[in-house]
Formats: C-alpha cells, sequence, structure tokens
C-alpha cells in the first residue's frame, strides 16, 4: 500500500494533521472543552447524558451526525481507493475550508451550533485520506496511528520485515498534529475561535496546490 504512493503524500498528510490538531485544540479550548477532529469521547459523553441532560445529549448527537456527514460527502465526490491525480481532492479541500469559515463566524456570533460546521469539516477530512489509504491513514485523530505502530513493532521483535514508509509516514502525521496542536493553543489565546480561520485558509491553499499540480502533471 504505502509503496505505491506517491512520494509528497507525506507532505500532504502532515499538513492535514496540522489542521486538525488545530482545530480539535481550538474546541477543547473554546468549544465547551468539546474534542470536534474524534467521536470516541463525544460518544461516550452522548452515553452518560442520555438520561440527565436530553438537550446536551442531543447536542452531542448533532456533532457525531455533522461529521457523518461529512463523510459522506467525501463519499460521494470521491471515486476509487487510490490516490490518483484528476479525483475531487481540491473540491473537498475547498469545501473544508468553507466550512470551517461558516464555523468561525457563527461560534464568533454565539451561535453555539457552529461547531456542528466544524466536525463536518473533519469528517469530510477523514474521510477523504481514509479513501485514498484503505483505511491505513488517519489525519483526524491518532488512536489507530498508535495501534499500528505498537503492532508493527510487534512483528519486528518477532522477526518481520519493517516497513520503514509505514513507519515514517505515522510519524509524520503524529507530528502535524502535535504541532497543529502547538499552534491552535498559541492561536486561541490570540484570536479565540478566529484561531479556526488558520486551518480555514490553509485547506483553501492546500487545495490551490492540489489544482496547480494536477493541471502541470495530467
Amino acid at each position: 500500500m504505502f509503496t505505491k504512493l506517491p512520494k509528497w503524500v507525506e507532505y500532504g498528510a502532515f499538513t492535514l494533521a496540522v489542521i486538525a490538531g488545530v482545530i480539535n485544540t481550538v474546541g477543547l479550548l473554546g468549544f465547551q472543552h468539546q474534542a470536534i477532529s474524534h467521536l470516541s469521547g463525544t460518544v461516550t459523553l452522548f452515553s452518560t447524558q442520555l438520561v440527565t441532560n436530553l438537550n446536551g445529549s442531543f447536542y452531542l448527537a448533532m456533532i457525531v451526525f455533522s461529521f457523518v456527514v461529512g463523510s459522506a460527502i467525501s463519499g460521494f465526490l470521491l471515486s476509487g481507493g487510490s490516490l490518483k491525480l484528476g479525483r475531487h481532492y481540491d473540491s473537498l479541500l475547498l469545501i473544508e475550508g468553507c466550512l470551517l469559515i461558516i464555523s468561525v463566524y457563527l461560534l464568533s456570533h454565539s451561535y453555539y451550533y457552529g461547531i456542528y460546521f466544524a466536525s463536518m469539516a473533519c469528517g469530510l477530512q477523514n474521510a477523504l485520506a481514509t479513501t485514498y489509504s484503505g483505511a491505513v491513514i488517519r489525519t483526524t485523530h491518532l488512536t489507530g496511528i498508535f495501534t499500528d505502530l505498537g503492532i508493527m513493532l510487534g512483528k519486528v521483535l518477532k522477526g518481520d520485515t519493517f516497513d520503514h514508509r509505514k513507519c515514517v509516514m505515522f510519524i509524520v502525521i503524529i507530528m502535524g498534529f502535535i504541532l497543529g496542536g502547538v499552534i491552535g493553543q498559541y492561536l486561541f489565546s490570540l484570536y479565540n475561535v478566529s484561531a479556526l480561520y488558520f486551518p480555514a485558509v490553509t485547506c483553501l491553499m492546500l487545495a490551490s496546490t492540489y489544482r496547480g499540480y494536477r493541471l502541470l502533471y495530467k
């Protein structure tokens, strides 16, 4: 799988991980301390509030639903499971950037449901990476990546061949997510929820870069 991916995919995965790290950090710092880029904690909170806080459980359910809607957008626009020029990666990144801009606007005007658009953006991004990597690469959360690293280590200990590129890819994503967290904390301290403009603009720039690359090498 990894040997068939183009060399520039690490740069894209790193950038997407930075974007997710920023979004999630801003969410944890600002939106009722709510994680956005992954759903395990959100679903757990939903289950604890089903009996005691129906309004809170509805809010959490909508975050999950928004993530699924974002994933559905990627599923609708993408075809095939391999990374290939000509597919709608730029369109999806453009949509993600727009969703984040909408989220900033709503949240900055105290509309709590702005978080739904941020969650939708994360779902779209995670589905984009999952589609072209066969669920091996995820850029919005790290649980699966750390699990895969542990599996790789176990296989090496029993004598299997070590996949260096796969390991590099995982480390690149981890470092990108961590860097995104650092950037997100710094920007939130300066601009509050408007810090989400950074990942939004980054998505738009990434979309433009991909489109230029596609036109140059098609």
